[in-house]
Formats: C-alpha cells, sequence, structure tokens
C-alpha cells in the first residue's frame, strides 16, 4: 500500500510529531509512506531511512500576515503534490487538507478562527475529505454534533519508552514545566497566574515554558502576558523549541507538568511527562478526562490549577506515578499503525 502523509511544517508541533511517528511506525509493518511536508527551517529530527520524504520548499516572507501565508501555504502544497503515486492521501491538518482534492483528514482537535482564511481553510478541511480519524472520542463527539460525521478514532502513540528512560535535566534546579508556547488554546494567561499563586508558597519554584513553533501570530497575546509576569512580579523562563535530544531531560527533571490548555485533541506533550515519572496537571476538560482519566490532576481555572500542582510538587503519589507510566506505555504507535492500515484497507 502506497500511503502519503501531508502535514504542514519541519517543526515540532502536537500534528507534526504525529504525522512522523506513524509515518515510522507503517513503515516499520511494510508500508511504503512518504511524508509530504512544507520546509518550514530544518526537519526537527532524523527520520527513518525508510520513509520516504518530500518536503517542499517554502521561503519566509518578513511581515507576511497570518492569512496570507496560509493561502500560501496551501498553493505550494498543492503545486508539488503528485497524489496519483498513492493508494492513500493522508491530511493531518487545515493545511494540507486543503492542498489535496481527495483525501482521508485527522481531526486532532476543533479550533475558532475569526481571521477569514482561517475560518474557511478550518470549515474546508473538515467537510472535503472523504473520511475521517479522530485521536480521541471526545473529538469524534464534537466533529458528529457539529458536521453530521462519524469519524473512526484512534488513539495517539507515544514515545513512552525514550521519555521513562531519559535523564534528568538538573540545571534548572526546582521547576515547574509547560511545553506548547505562549498562546490562548494553551492556557498561557490561566497559568501565569497559578505559579504566581505557587510562588507564595514555593518561593524558588521556577517556571519554564517549552515549545511554541507555531504559524499564527499571538504577538498581542504574549506581550499581554509579559505584561501581566511583569504586575505579578514573577520571571517564566521561556526558552521555545527545544532539541528533540534534550526534551525528555527537561521534562523528566520537572516538579510537576502543567498542562492547562482550553482545547486538546489528546495531550501527547502531558503523556509524554506521564511517561518520564512527572506529576501531570491538566485542565479538567471532557477529551483529557477521557485520555488521562486518574493519572493526573485536574484544574478549572488558575486557583483550582495551583491548588493541583501543590499538592502534585508536594505530595506526589507512586501509586498515580505508575499508573501515569503504565497509560503512557499502552499507546504505541505500533498499535497506532496497525489501526491505520486497517482503516486504510476499509477505504480501498
Amino acid at each position: 500500500m502506497r500511503i502519503a502523509l501531508l502535514t504542514y511544517s519541519t517543526r515540532p508541533r502536537g500534528g507534526v510529531v504525529h504525522t512522523f511517528a506513524l509515518a515510522e511506525a507503517l513503515a516499520e509493518l511494510g508500508a511504503e509512506v512518504t511524508v509530504w511536508t512544507l520546509g518550514r527551517g530544518e526537519l526537527f529530527r532524523p527520520i527513518d531511512e525508510r520513509v520516504r520524504l518530500s518536503i517542499v520548499e517554502f521561503p519566509e516572507i518578513s511581515g507576511e500576515a497570518v492569512g496570507a501565508r496560509i493561502l500560501r501555504s496551501i498553493a505550494a502544497l498543492r503545486a508539488a503534490f503528485t497524489p496519483d503515486e498513492y493508494d492513500i492521501v493522508h491530511a493531518q491538518d487545515c493545511i494540507s487538507a486543503n492542498a489535496v482534492d481527495h483525501c482521508v483528514r485527522t481531526i486532532h482537535h476543533l479550533d475558532q478562527f475569526t481571521t477569514p482564511e482561517l475560518a474557511a481553510c478550518h470549515e474546508r478541511a473538515i467537510v472535503r475529505p472523504y473520511a475521517h480519524v479522530c485521536v480521541s472520542a471526545a473529538v469524534a463527539a464534537e466533529v458528529t454534533a457539529g458536521w453530521g460525521l462519524h469519524p473512526v478514532v484512534i488513539p495517539n502513540g507515544v514515545e513512552a519508552a525514550r521519555f521513562a528512560a531519559a535523564v534528568p535535566a538538573r540545571r534548572h534546579g526546582q521547576y515547574l514545566l509547560s511545553v506548547g508556547g505562549i498562546e490562548p488554546r494553551k492556557g498561557s494567561l490561566d497559568l501565569l497566574e497559578a505559579y504566581a499563586e505557587l510562588r507564595v508558597v514555593l518561593p524558588g519554584l521556577r517556571l519554564i515554558i517549552a515549545g511554541g513553533e507555531t504559524l499564527f501570530d499571538y504577538r498581542d497575546y504574549r506581550a499581554a502576558w509579559e505584561a501581566r509576569a511583569v504586575e505579578l512580579g514573577v520571571v517564566p523562563e521561556v526558552l521555545g523549541p527545544v532539541p528533540h535530544d534534550e526534551l525528555p531531560g527537561l521534562v523528566a527533571g520537572a516538579a510537576a507538568f502543567a498542562f492547562p490548555s482550553t482545547r486538546e485533541g489528546f495531550g501527547l506533550a502531558a503523556m509524554e511527562a506521564l511517561a518520564a515519572g512527572v506529576p501531570v496537571v491538566v485542565r479538567d476538560l471532557p477529551v483529557l478526562r477521557e485520555v488521562f482519566g486518574a493519572a493526573v490532576g485536574y484544574g478549572r481555572d488558575p486557583a483550582s490549577l495551583a491548588d493541583a500542582l501543590l499538592q502534585a510538587i508536594k505530595e506526589p503519589d507512586p501509586v498515580r506515578r505508575e499508573h501515569g507510566r503504565a497509560l503512557a506505555a499502552a499507546h504505541t504507535w505500533a498499535a497506532a499503525a496497525r489501526r491505520h492500515l486497517e482503516f486504510y484497507e476499509g477505504l480501498r
């Protein structure tokens, strides 16, 4: 079976990480897999040589508006892609789903956009594909309620062994970690407020935020976040994207992992933290209740997030820790790949 997986970037973001890990797992099972992606800088990690890569040149344009960048992204991938070479074309995001005329689509999560080009891209990428996958039942239910579609649910895999074996980073002292950057969907302002409350009890605790690769322009939100940090008298450390080989150690060294996202499809970064044996606190969302159950702590707002994080740091639960490790280990990319192949066979 000749499979094309399409994504929008060579930089690490949840859907991009998913695409390359799934491609490698499919190749391990004997599928002929090609990943098509836009070349936004160097590829974030080495890829199994059995996976073919087609990286479409996509130079940055200084000052380009988000809407224009989205349209240019779609046009560049559409112009380069060769759909007739594949039995299955599987788009992993709204850009790649708009760049092809006939595809399967994984809807990782649903968004609400105000930029017209983004709103149109998001809608077309749901209604045009002929088959759909979601990584959680909660998101699949949203798709059914909103569009009358019935996606197949195939949970994410996790590189659990890589995070379980990580040597904890010690150079940062005691720190609270969040991965995903500073943006509205990641609940960054609520995290900042919760951290300020934690500092009253744990004055030596640092807040480290990693990741943040995105197509979108969050400069205004980032400015508001920075201004609020000054008002609160806290100084978070924003690392930006962390090299692939360094991320597990950074995760493993955290006193706790905060995941206050307001919208998610699965929560891969939080699952990686569980694999590393780190206490995790997430926002109380149906999708995260579905995925994580009793393996994590929950909060609804800054105060309850701070309470759950304080308990996780001061009184880590060994039973919850082992439950979290087992949960992460149960989500394998091999299982996800087998489910995808079964799904693809049903479409032929």
